[in-house]
């Protein structure tokens, strides 16, 4: 079976067999080693390690510097208790200062290392009381963002990685409270066991829960589950005046409902409540390519309109110098119970000849990246500067959009990076956020770049690109998935949210909730939504 990154010409395996990531194995040996992922740390060996770098104390009003050492006087604002550390360690900044994207390069002045919930309560209420710049960070080894979202310059980054408690999962639960700076593998581990599962996996399953959430979150299971936002029941917060916060659709709606996909602008999410659901555990998949785009979008949204599969993907592929199309589309099941692979694909009008299948496990399925991920990394990729564009185009304009962008669109423009494409139905996704086009249906278009080779020049090409794509999609009614390698100013992001206009949506409400929840306009500068941060 392929992936979207199978151009890299290493064959994908899943992984069929647990190999022990489920149980039996210490807290030590099972965190973040899973597949072979670089090894994440745990609350104890985190802030053990902090302790060895130079800790703040207090800031310095008149020069907005933070020191290490008490120095008595009205100049100083003392931290306040903590139970974690601020950490004032060149190297830590360093780390705090880039992204996925690797193209931009916002230094921050501290990094928190929380201990706890209360610390990130009262580090917050700190900087909106000092007007320092604050954001959070849900980030194992490297932040998911693409063009400095989740960096502050000359501010706080709250870094949750020791805030990554998962519970223990029964077959009887139907939901489950995990911290902000848990990872979806995580989740899986705890829930396979028991028969479960959250409705929606995003394709990396390494991303933190806190992170996913306060961009939206998207997955081959989006046609019938919507974003990851909208599989949360509740949400523990704290806004940017550093008020802890409960919410749901009926306790707090509103913070609810602007936290969700809200770009951390309003609250940094401490503990999530994601919902859960039975889940069989096997996958067929089922890969079948396409000579034309019209047939390919055409039969992607028959799929979701029938519900035939319970995961529906696409990509484009370069062959040679022809883009062809590779619908992707997944079958739960139990062993004994296989799916009627004649009834999923009838009517079809995929390639002759083209169609295969495979049987993997739940969790095989859920982690299929995870080979090319650590091959990737291997051979340095990982590191090369990723130039993303995640757009939202029309149904009705999808087909064209696509194939002119396509054709002027190089093998050098990609970097041997994937194209995605497929289909999300508006009534499946229930909250504000994120902002998609007009119409019944909408149609993901991903240009998941990578510099190749990883010089400044590339990179601006390719930035440039990026606009003169995004407008094109803006001028057919498409909006972006904003986490993107894609710069924007305030009046793109009024545009922006202005599309969302008769359903609550908009930017005079994205304005009047950044107004209440954080008045101070402390909350994650690197978007670069408001004037002056």
């Amino acid at each position: 079976m392929s992936t979207p990154f199978d151009r890299f010409d290493r064959p994908n395996q899943f992984d069929d067999q647990f190999d022990g990531q489920f149980d039996g194995q210490s807290d030590d040996q099972s965190d973040g080693q899973a597949n072979g992922h670089p090894e994440s740390l745990d609350r104890r060996r985190f802030l053990r390690g902090a302790a060895a770098g130079a800790v703040a104390v207090g800031l310095s009003l008149s020069t907005r510097r933070w020191v290490a050492r008490a120095e008595p006087g009205p100049d100083l604002a003392e931290v306040p208790p903590l139970d974690g550390s601020l950490v004032i360690d060149p190297e830590v900044l360093d780390a705090a200062a880039d992204d996925f994207g690797h193209i931009v390069s916002h230094r921050p002045w501290a990094v928190l290392l929380p201990g706890s919930i209360e610390g990130i309560e009262r580090m917050v209420e700190f900087a909106n009381r000092y007007r320092v710049p604050i954001a959070g960070r849900n980030a194992y080894d490297d932040a998911h963002s693409c063009l400095g979202q989740s960096q502050v310059e000359a501010g706080i980054v709250i870094n949750n990685r020791s805030l990554a408690a998962v519970p223990a999962v029964t077959a009887a639960d139907d939901e489950i409270w995990v911290e902000a700076g848990a990872r979806w593998r995580d989740i899986l581990t705890a829930a396979f066991p028991a028969g479960k599962s959250p409705p929606i996996f995003p394709d990396y399953v390494d991303l933190s829960v806190g992170g996913a959430l306060s961009v939206g979150g998207i997955g081959g299971q989006s046609h019938q589950a919507g974003f990851l936002v909208d599989n949360v029941s509740a949400l523990e917060v704290i806004t940017g005046e550093g008020k802890r916060e409960i919410c749901s659709p009926t306790r707090n709606p509103r913070l609810f409902s602007s936290v969700l996909g809200g770009l951390g602008q309003f609250a940094v999410i401490a503990r999530a409540c994601i919902r859960l659901r039975d889940v069989p555990p096997m996958v067929r998949v089922y890969s079948a390519v396409y000579d034309d785009v019209d047939a390919f979008t055409g039969d992607q949204l028959v799929l979701i309109r029938e519900r035939r599969f319970d995961y529906v993907e696409g990509f484009a592929e370069l062959d040679g110098t022809t883009w062809r199309y590779r619908l992707e589309a997944g079958a739960y099941f139990a062993p004994g119970a296989e799916p009627d692979d004649a009834a999923l694909v009838a009517g079809l009008r995929f390639t002759p000849g083209t169609l295969t299948t495979t049987d993997t496990s739940y969790p095989g399925f859920v982690q299929r990246l995870d080979p090319t991920v650590d091959f990737l990394r291997q051979i340095g990729v990982w590191e090369f500067p990723h130039p993303w564009l995640n757009l939202f185009i029309p149904a009705q304009a999808a087909p064209r959009f696509i194939e002119s962008t396509l054709a002027a669109t190089a093998p050098e423009d990609l970097g041997q990076g994937p194209v995605l494409i497929y289909p999300i139905p508006r009534a499946a996704v229930r909250g504000p956020y994120p902002v998609l086009p007009a119409g019944d249906e909408v149609f993901l278009f991903a240009l998941l770049r990578t510099a190749v080779p990883p010089t400044p020049e590339q990179v601006q090409d390719l930035l440039a690109k990026n606009r003169a794509v995004f407008e094109s999609a803006r001028d057919c009614g498409g909006t972006f998935y904003p986490v993107n390698a894609l710069p924007l100013d305030p009046a793109d992001w009024r545009r922006h949210f202005g599309r969302g206009r008769g359903r609550g949506r908009g930017w005079g409400r994205f304005r009047s909730a950044k107004a209440q929840f954080d008045p101070g306009s402390v909350l994650t500068p690197g978007q670069k939504i408001f004037p002056g941060r």
